[in-house]
């Protein structure tokens, strides 16, 4: 037995040697090849041998001074960039023991996007001197965020990547916001922000590498602790382990590696959910050899993704790097999601839907008049504010068919139909909340987290850029078709699964990803176009007339009743799966029609007034701490707040700094976060 129980540890350590061998010595094989063909790519025509002169012969010739000015500091700049994101990501994984973590899941990536832009626009010295200590303090907080939100050490991965999902979303609005007030400071870094690895010197290689050397080599001084960490933490601790120490050691080298990262090449996603994914699955599981083996391996993939986006080059320029690794990464965030919940079907999603409820004695009757007469309120307010400020008396003198020539042309032809408009946008995302959350049975549902938004914002900036000439008319519809292709990819995921809400998040949350990554390419390829599509992308009600009102009131008049007729049936998915299939509820068919009729509303809002998000997420969960469970009472309420958020966000829009103007989606994005925090501190209060 003795001698059985020997030879099968031999052979599993021959194995182990085996794989490292194969896994170390086969990356620099790969890494070498992707390296040399990188440097082949772009405008001038460089061959391989012509590479290799340069780097063995160096000579004065322009080919050369490219090779080794240009393509090789881009290269070296794609290893080392690759190689921090593989090894922050794997140690995200082990420190939060979730296999979906990494640093743009987490939001890591956002939050050094963010207050790097913040800090060119308010203290550009800062952020020339010392963007390392501004990324790394924006990572921190962003991923700080997601771990509280999602519930802390008690946190799901679904529940971790929605969380970190939400957040990367409320830090885009706000960075969104300062690209559009100040787009001439901001417009030299659009590239950066898609996540771009274009050197024109060694200056960002030097700067970057002794950090990346040094995170990396300090994560590997704590292997065996991250080791322990995997057991659990009372299996650590019993060991001898000081679990918060190792957590926070893992923590610190993956914020300052994927802080240096960004700080130099922007925001790049999903290569630390890929490579340390990829170590696992052949067998890596030691950190001694998992980290290593995850810096080469990210280098490997970033290399790799650097090439194809030269590869594809065209008319409208070149691919960023972030949006190629966007469209690999998501299949596979995908993949590694339901990977991960294999046995756990159902149960958290039939239970997430309990936020609380608030003591109240106010009657339904009563809060659907108060939302009313607030929203009336809003409205009047609405049509008084602007260029010219006019009197309720003058309005009222208006709208009843009174009143002067030029007076009645402001109210009835640029007002009254702009806040109309606001209100059926707001009433049909917040709408559109409700069925998804009820449809999916997840308080995070939104349409900007199953990938509405971004595929609507996808087909309108498609239309931008490739037809920049086109009539105004189709704007919207491109908008539609973006919506509801990105939909129809989610749902066409989910049905093999039954329709499953978690299933339906997850894909949700990889179609946003590739919608946002083609976002990112054509603002940047729409050139003299960013500020228009950079302010759609904000989702503003400027300018918004009769027309668009009826385009979006008609479909609103038809959908929100079937919203509120569905409300008995919705109720009863609450209850799970098995309850609901014993009380005779066609599961499937509910959900799809439910989930078609939000998806509906939310196209339809967004081919109208832009990409705007969080209404959806704010009002549903706003309106059930006060109703509770009971779908057809959340929609009528939700309509009203809805409509009543988004005519207050474009009247605080048109007036705080006027005459220019702030956009609605980032005034209603600036409202949400405080909420989105609260929501956070019950969350944990309640688990």
């Amino acid at each position: 037995m003795s001698r059985a129980m020997t030879m099968q540890t031999s052979a599993s350590v021959a194995r182990t040697g085996w794989i490292a061998i194969l896994t170390f010595g086969g990356g620099l094989l790969v890494l070498a090849v992707l390296l040399f063909a990188s440097m082949t790519q772009g405008v001038a025509d460089i061959t391989v041998r012509t590479v290799i002169d340069a780097l063995l012969h160096p000579q004065n010739t322009p080919d050369h001074l490219m090779v080794r000015g240009i393509r090789l500091p881009r290269a070296v700049m794609g290893l080392l960039a690759g190689a921090a994101l593989a090894v922050a990501g794997a140690l995200l994984q082990t420190v939060t023991r979730n296999p979906l973590a990494s640093a743009s899941t987490l939001g890591l990536n956002a939050g050094a996007h963010f207050i790097i832009i913040f800090a060119l626009v308010f203290m550009p010295a800062v952020r020339t001197e010392m963007p390392l200590l501004l990324a790394v303090l924006g990572a921190f907080g962003a991923a700080a965020m997601s771990y509280l939100m999602a519930g802390g050490k008690r946190a799901t991965p679904v529940r971790m990547a929605i969380a970190g999902m939400i957040v990367s979303l409320v830090l885009a609005a706000f960075t969104s916001a300062l690209q559009l007030l100040f787009e001439q400071q901001t417009n030299q870094l659009l590239s950066w922000g898609a996540g771009s690895l274009l050197q024109n010197d060694w200056s960002g290689v030097n700067y970057a590498w002794p950090w990346v050397v040094f995170g990396i080599l300090f994560a590997t001084l704590f292997s065996r602790a991250f080791d322990l960490l995997e057991l659990g933490d009372d299996s650590a601790r019993s060991l001898g382990q000081k679990v918060g120490t190792a957590r926070f050691a893992g923590l610190a080298a993956s914020v300052l590696l994927a802080g240096v990262t960004v700080s130099v090449v922007g925001p790049i996603g999903f290569v630390g959910l890929i490579a340390p994914h990829l170590m696992r699955l052949i067998g890596m599981r030691r950190h001694a050899l998992l980290i290593p083996a995850s810096a080469l391996w990210g280098a490997v993939i970033l290399t790799g993704a650097d090439t194809v986006a030269r590869l594809f080059r065209s008319s409208l320029g070149e691919l960023p790097v972030g949006a190629v690794t966007a469209v690999i990464g998501a299949p596979w965030l995908i993949w590694l999601a339901l990977r991960s919940m294999k046995g756990k079907q159902g149960n958290e999603a039939g239970s997430s839907m309990s936020i609380g409820l608030i003591r109240n004695n106010i009657r339904y009757p009563l809060l659907v008049a108060g939302m009313s007469i607030l929203l009336l309120a809003l409205v009047t307010s609405g049509l008084m504010v602007g260029t010219l400020k006019l009197s309720i008396a003058e309005v009222w003198a208006t709208i009843v068919g009174g009143g002067e020539d030029f007076t009645r042309n402001v109210v009835m032809e640029l007002r009254l139909p702009r806040v109309l408009v606001a209100a059926c946008a707001g009433m049909a995302l917040a709408v559109a909340g409700v069925m998804m959350q009820g449809a999916v049975r997840n308080p995070l549902a939104d349409p900007s987290v199953v990938g509405v938004t971004s595929g609507a914002g996808a087909g309108a900036l498609a239309l931008l850029t490739l037809w920049p000439h086109s009539p105004g008319t189709l704007l919207p519809v491109a908008a539609l078709i973006g919506g509801l292709l990105a939909a129809a990819c989610v749902y066409a995921f989910a049905w093999r699964k039954g329709f499953n809400p978690i299933v339906l998040i997850l894909v949700g949350i990889g179609v946003s990803a590739v919608g946002t990554a083609v976002i990112q390419f054509f603002v940047i390829k729409s050139a003299i176009m960013a500020a228009p599509a950079l302010a759609w992308l904000a989702g503003s009600t400027y300018a918004k007339g009769w027309t668009e009102l009826w385009r979006l009131a008609v479909p609103c008049a038809i959908l929100v009743p079937l919203a509120w007729r569905l409300g008995r049936r919705i109720d009863l998915l609450a209850f799970g799966d098995h309850v609901s299939l014993g009380l005779g509820l066609r599961l499937q068919r509910t959900r799809l029609i439910a989930a078609a009729v939000g998806v509906a509303l939310a196209a339809l809002a967004a081919a109208t007034v832009g990409a705007i998000g969080f209404i959806g997420l704010l009002a549903p969960h706003a309106v059930r701490l006060f109703v509770g469970q009971n779908q057809r009472r959340s929609v009528v309420l939700a309509a009203i707040m809805g409509a009543a958020l988004l005519v207050a966000a474009d009247l605080i829009g048109k007036t705080v700094i006027a005459p220019k103007e702030i956009p609605s989606g980032i005034v209603v994005a600036l409202i949400g976060t405080p909420y989105l925090l609260f929501l956070m501190y019950r969350s944990v209060a309640r688990r």
